[in-house]
């Protein structure tokens, strides 16, 4: 019966190979697994145990990470362009600078993740949470955020031109020197939300 670091090393040398694009390493336990700068496009990580990975640098453009385990994932300078990340649980996560251009982050956990500069251009985070994440100079346009819960986010000199925040829960949220200009926020909660110009919204509307 194989241990947890030989089924890694296992996954490791499968990676390595020539030609990897659509494999199948849904389900596997690959925590702690170090994959920096590999290029992972297309691989199907769907359930997969990635929690305290390393993917710094990675290129996962496409890949499949629906309902995957990404806490404490360290994702800074990776690209998850186009990659599917319905469901996956990114809590406490590393995604600084990342390329998250359309993505799909349906009912995806992004609580306390580090988001800052990181672009998000056209993604879907639709009924996501995103508690406490730091999106400082995150690019959001054209984002889909409706229904999202972005209680005490902080989205400070954040882009956000054209984002869709219906019925989002904005709740202590932070747009201090954000870009808001033709942002959707119908039926929004907004209660103690900082505006870009400094002004707090005590308003709900819900």
């Amino acid at each position: 019966m194989q241990n947890h670091a030989d089924k890694q090393e296992q996954v490791l040398s499968q990676i390595t190979e020539r030609n990897i694009e659509g494999r199948d390493f849904s389900g596997c336990d690959l925590s702690g697994i170090d994959l920096r700068g590999i290029d992972l496009s297309k691989i199907n990580f769907r359930g997969a145990d990635l929690r305290s990975a390393n993917l710094s640098g990675a290129i996962l453009t496409g890949a499949n990470l629906r309902e995957a385990n990404l806490q404490q994932v360290n994702f800074c300078d990776a690209d998850l362009s186009q990659a599917d990340l319905t469901q996956a649980n990114l809590c406490g996560a590393c995604l600084w600078r990342v390329q998250l251009s359309g993505s799909k982050l349906w009912g995806a956990s992004l609580c306390n993740a580090d988001l800052r500069e990181a672009n998000l251009s056209a993604a879907q985070l639709i009924e996501a949470s995103l508690v406490e994440a730091n999106l400082v100079r995150a690019n959001l346009t054209n984002a889909k955020l409706c229904g999202s819960v972005l209680v005490e986010a902080n989205f400070n000199q954040a882009n956000l031109t054209g984002a869709d925040l219906k019925w989002a829960n904005l709740m202590a949220a932070n747009f201090s020197e954000a870009n808001l200009e033709n942002a959707n926020f119908k039926n929004a909660k907004l209660y103690e939300t900082i505006m870009p110009d400094g002004t707090i919204r005590v308003d709900i509307r819900r």
